[in-house]
């Protein structure tokens, strides 16, 4: 059974938060297949710590107005891949080093892609007429 509507819109509110904070490479794929622990990951990437732990708070925030809390935070001191348990959603957030290394799409690469809105990877201000 695909994830369902709320997983869907909290793998949205997050994406969106996380693109606030201008993370790289947003992806949210539905693992409810293959996992019965969650429904949806969310994984983004950030240059340096610093931008991670804003990408992670702003997405805590978000998710948490949506009446979301983390069950499990896992990383947040380090700050090169966080992982954030909602229950329904994880949300993954590394620097981009450790994204390239670990390679989670192409782990999951099997599950299907949950479509983001296109204000989630629109270019950042001052980069329009690049491709994203």
């Amino acid at each position: 059974m695909p994830a369902d509507e709320r997983s869907r819109h909290l793998a949205v509110v997050a994406a969106r938060a996380a693109a606030e904070k201008k993370a790289e490479e947003i992806v949210a794929l539905d693992v409810s297949e293959r996992l019965v622990l969650t429904d949806a990951f969310v994984v983004a990437s950030g240059g340096t710590d610093r931008q991670v732990r804003a990408i992670v708070d702003a997405v805590d925030e978000a998710l948490h107005r949506e009446g979301a809390k983390a069950v499990r935070k896992e990383g947040v001191s380090e700050a090169h891949w966080v992982l954030l348990d909602y229950g329904d959603i994880i949300v993954h957030v590394q620097q981009t080093e450790d994204r390239e290394f670990y390679a989670l799409e192409r782990l999951w690469g099997d599950c299907p892609v949950i479509e983001l809105p296109a204000d989630v990877h629109a270019p950042a201000d001052g980069d329009a007429g690049t491709s994203a």
